[in-house]
């Protein structure tokens, strides 16, 4: 039987134990030829060179090239048995340490078969973890494949070299236990010695126009190069080929998105957007009349706007969304914003009525002739409560409508929805997003808003699946805010100038955030960063346990009894009832609370003009951009701002890196492109929404950037000639199956 891309795995692999053949499905999720092939080297070293090896842990894992340098066979008397015993005790030359190895014998012919494998002068590559004992540095349990030796290198009925002929690069691979890296060597080059001929996706006009490799070779050259600028080229063909189909489905996306139809919603019934806009107390910032006119261009056009509004922390994203429900409520139809929290919900319920006044009142004594209604609808109100909202959101009475996951609920109905708003949209999945937007009788316009786009968002942007809108400015009283991170594994004694800093705060008349991980002591610790994707070498060794993480009932309790006594402490978290959490905050902005002890529910949307200072207690337990959120709640009234991220994360680890990365800038895009590069660029076609799990096999967004661009290009041209790719099959296999497979279930949602 020919053995092809899709035949099974167990037809390449040979005399491999069935133990070992489950651990290739298993433990590295390789079920047929193809994924084997596309299975690659995470790295390679020069056989003709020993590997330096210059800085050793204790317990890190070592594959190195090395030479044998000594080899003895000694003898010893085992304990419980009372008879001799033998060891074999060799020490491996590299590039930096000698590393001695022992292994243990049965009998003396064993002893005499390792030693031989073992030979001074013999090469090969060792695999084990490095140790230390009576200040010499050990390789403890080795794996090894030697140069040159066949079956006699490793045992019988298990030979390498009879498959394997190294070349001057010898290929690392991703493993997982009980497979070693010449394992999936072997397996590799037997599949491309007996397997028929790679079908190539790509065109050949256009591999030339791209200088692009072909299959064959790319595979090659990937799994045994002659050089690393092999290794390059092949890496781009797979890379180039990746981001083509991916671009290939997002502009197919496109493409039917505008082809399905919307609305257009021009503003020309109302009047509403010119009655605010003539109150406004001040005008607009460049940037935010520019957006503006991108949207009002969007919202005029007969498909769906899909666009992504981004900008710093108060920099007038929520107006400029406002004008744009306004331009729909003018148009007659209607407005919703979704918001992840309801005290962002209430907040911007607030905000937006303060802003609308009488035009806010539409169908009320209060209201002006030419105004609309303004609802809220949140998950804490009760059936009476909600009765009358839905009835006017029903009705089309209600031209905005803001509110939570409330929204996402089947008996909330709409007249006419035409744009749907999602503010801070890295808190909702695109199933979440997609239950907002089926509300509507035709597809509705939509605009996403986030303060620092997450891993996903800029993914998705550079990808090209949404339009950008940046908002670059910030409006007058503004002020900076300094951050610092207070580390108290090295001083823990600074933790009492941090609360004699609030003191100053408070007694200068000014206000003070603590932020909390948990709620209590007994919660599971929330709010910790997402798992990291660690890079491709050695990962780091673990780092000491912390601490259980600070929880605001304990913390209000210990501040208010301790280092803030006699201030006003007050705790808020998303556990208290709606109506104490409204008070609390309300009582915070009117200055009666002087320390607001919280978790993270003042995220976004909270803004009380007098709070300079924000202590962040377990930094490490939060991501980058919910911190840079958090931080943007001070400094919001002119007053220079102060954020203090306390942590006992230990100099070098990950966690303190990423809080030194926000110390370091408030320039939230800069944060953005720190958090892709730690958390990676989550499902880029489905719903995942960031860090760990990707989707993309081969492409790392901000590393492939010119590589996408590249290929949106190539994918354009494809399309504006073939739409159905018809004149290369092989492209549009690989584009349904793309389209059709789970990754992307929600590729027409989002």
């Amino acid at each position: 039987m020919a053995i092809t891309l899709d035949s099974p795995l167990t037809a390449v692999l040979g005399a491999a134990t069935p133990a070992k053949r489950k651990r290739f499905a298993a433990g590295l999720g390789l079920q047929t030829v193809g994924d084997l092939l596309r299975h690659f080297p995470r790295r390679y070293l020069e056989t003709g060179s020993l590997t330096r090896i210059d800085n050793l842990r204790i317990g890190q894992l070592l594959c190195v090239v090395g030479e044998i340098d000594e080899c003895e066979i000694k003898t010893y008397t085992d304990r419980r048995s009372g008879r001799t015993a033998y060891r074999v005790e060799a020490v491996l030359r590299t590039g930096g340490p000698r590393l001695k190895m022992t292994f243990f014998a049965k009998n003396q012919g064993t002893a005499g078969w390792q030693a031989r494998r073992v030979a001074v002068g013999n090469r090969g590559v060792f695999l084990g973890k490095a140790d230390r004992f009576r200040d010499q540095w050990q390789l403890v349990n080795p794996a090894m494949t030697i140069f040159g030796m066949g079956d006699e290198a490793e045992g019988e009925g298990d030979g390498v070299e009879d498959v394997l002929d190294f070349g001057p690069l010898f290929p690392i691979y991703p493993l997982t236990k009980g497979v070693e890296t010449w394992d999936i060597a072997r397996a590799v080059t037997f599949a491309r010695q007996v397997m028929e001929p790679v079908p190539e996706l790509l065109p050949d006009a256009l591999r030339e126009e791209y200088d692009v490799l072909g299959i064959q070779q790319a595979y090659d050259w990937v799994h045994q190069p002659d050089d690393r600028d092999q290794v390059a080229l092949a890496h781009h063909r797979f890379r180039f080929e990746e981001a083509l189909v991916t671009q290939l489905v997002l502009g197919r996306r496109r493409r039917a998105r505008q082809a399905e139809g919307a609305t257009a919603r021009t503003g020309g019934v109302g009047n509403v957007l010119a009655a605010f806009d003539a109150r406004l107390p001040f005008e607009l910032t460049a940037g935010q009349t520019a957006v503006g006119k991108e949207i009002d261009h969007d919202l005029a056009q007969p498909h769906p706007m899909n666009r992504l509004l981004q900008g710093e922390v108060g920099s007038g994203k929520t107006l400029v969304a406002l004008r744009a429900m306004l331009r729909v409520v003018d148009s007659g139809g209607q407005a919703a914003l979704l918001a992840p929290t309801e005290v962002l919900a209430q907040q911007h319920y607030r905000s937006i009525a303060a802003m609308l006044g009488d035009l806010g009142e539409g169908g009320t004594i209060f209201g002006s002739g030419e105004g609309t209604r303004v609802e809220l609808l949140t998950g804490s109100m009760g059936k009476a409560q909600r009765t009358g909202p839905l009835s006017r959101i029903a009705s089309g009475e209600a031209g905005i409508v803001i509110g939570t996951h409330a929204l996402l609920q089947d008996q909330v109905m709409f007249a006419d929805l035409g744009l749907v708003v999602v503010d801070e949209q890295h808190r909702f999945g695109v199933e979440q997003r997609a239950a907002l937007t089926d509300k509507a009788a035709a597809p509705p316009h939509l605009l996403v808003m986030t303060a620092t786009p997450i891993p996903r968002t800029v993914a998705m942007t550079v990808f090209g699946d949404l339009e950008t809108s940046t908002l670059t400015e910030l409006p007058a009283g503004r002020a900076p805010i300094q951050t610092n991170v207070v580390p108290l594994a090295e001083q823990p004694g600074w933790i009492g100038r941090v609360w004699e800093r609030v003191r100053e705060e408070v007694g200068k008349g000014h206000q003070v955030y603590v932020v909390c991980p948990r709620i209590s002591g007994d919660e599971h610790e929330a709010g910790q960063v997402d798992a990291v994707d660690l890079p491709d070498e050695d990962a780091p060794v673990e780092e000491t346990p912390k601490p259980p993480a600070a929880a605001v009932e304990e913390v209000v309790g210990r501040l208010a009894r301790g280092p803030l006594s006699g201030i006003r402490v007050t705790g808020l978290h998303g556990r208290l009832p709606a109506d104490e959490k409204d008070a609390t905050m309300r009582a915070f902005a009117a200055g009666e609370v002087d320390v607001l002890v919280s978790t993270t529910v003042i995220e976004v949307g909270v803004d009380v003009a007098n709070a300079t200072t924000m202590v962040i207690l377990d930094a490490d337990r939060f991501g980058i951009s919910q911190l840079h959120q958090l931080r943007g709640r001070v400094g919001r009234g002119g007053l220079p701002g102060l954020c203090l991220l306390v942590t006992h994360a230990e100099a070098g680890s990950p966690s303190r890196e990423r809080l030194e990365a926000v110390a370091s800038t408030t320039d939230g895009f800069v944060l953005s492109r720190i958090d892709l590069e730690m958390r990676r660029e989550g499902d880029v076609l489905g719903a995942s929404q960031a860090g760990g799990r990707s989707s993309l096999e081969n492409l790392r967004v901000l590393r492939d950037e010119d590589t996408i661009v590249t290929a949106r290009q190539a994918a354009e041209g494809l399309l504006d000639v073939d739409a159905d790719l018809g004149q290369a099959p092989g492209l549009a296999a690989a584009v349904r199956d793309l389209e059709q497979s789970q990754l992307a279930e929600f590729v027409d949602k989002s």
